[in-house]
């Protein structure tokens, strides 16, 4: 292992590691020397783009079907990884799905599509992985600003999903602490993605509280990601990091 590659030896699971932050993600822990594993559901040839990029650069990478609101198919996932990589050290909780609306008008079927995607598939994919973990293992959860600072309406449900990673996050640090795992997550801001383009209706509304006068970029929030998946923060547990462009200031 050298400063370059911190991560050399390491095996990395990516839940959503297809597109926009995700595949981000992926992309920065190849970098810093990780096998990553990288789930997708509707986007395979995004996901096989990801991997091929990381194969490009002399990484090893896998692109696993899986969606995350099917427990089975999360298991599933975690054994694949084990089995290709021979284990597993670093997993990130990253798929999520974001629906909403006014509180008197969500469908219950989509309330419950968004708990099984953002609340169940991180739950199933950790429990999973952590019995994998040797210590010096990583839980890094893809939360949310939202969670603590709601600047708009229609958002009550994805930030009920994401308030929840918030609490999991700090009681699971109690629970793998002794384990040598740390557990902590990550809060973007508004960040340019599929789903929150810079430039789109929302960026007009939050813009202006942006501190930095922009939106950020995937490759901004993978780096919080793989700071904390390196050997450098293995003090840093039960925390939520605001990668946030001062948002929430």
């Amino acid at each position: 292992m050298t400063s370059s590659n911190p991560l050399a030896g390491k095996v990395a699971l990516v839940t959503g590691g297809s597109r926009s932050i995700g595949a981000a993600i992926a992309k920065r822990l190849a970098a810093a020397g990780a096998a990553v594993a990288l789930t997708y559901s509707a986007s395979p040839a995004k996901a096989e783009a990801v991997v091929a990029e990381i194969e490009a650069k002399g990484g090893r990478a896998l692109a696993i079907a899986a969606d995350a609101g099917n427990p089975a198919a999360v298991r599933a996932a975690v054994a694949r990884t084990v089995e290709v990589f021979g284990g597993i050290d670093i997993l990130v909780n990253n798929a999520g799905i974001a629906l909403g609306g006014p509180i008197e008008e969500i469908a219950f079927a989509d309330y419950e599509r968004m708990i099984a995607v953002n609340v169940t598939g991180a739950f199933v994919a950790t429990q999973e992985a952590v019995r994998q973990m040797k210590p010096g293992g990583r839980v890094i959860h893809i939360g949310s600003s939202m969670a603590r600072y709601a600047a708009f309406p229609t958002a009550s449900l994805y930030t009920l999903t994401k308030g929840a990673l918030s609490g999991f996050n700090r009681s699971l640090a109690r629970d793998l602490g002794p384990k040598g795992i740390t557990v902590n997550i990550v809060n973007p801001g508004p960040t340019d993605t599929d789903m929150n383009p810079d430039g789109g209706p929302v960026s007009k509304i939050v813009g202006p509280g942006m501190a930095v006068g922009r939106y950020g970029k995937p490759a901004e929030i993978a780096s919080a990601v793989a700071y904390l998946a390196s050997p450098e923060a293995g003090f840093i547990t039960g925390a939520e990091l605001m990668a946030d462009g001062g948002f929430t200031a």
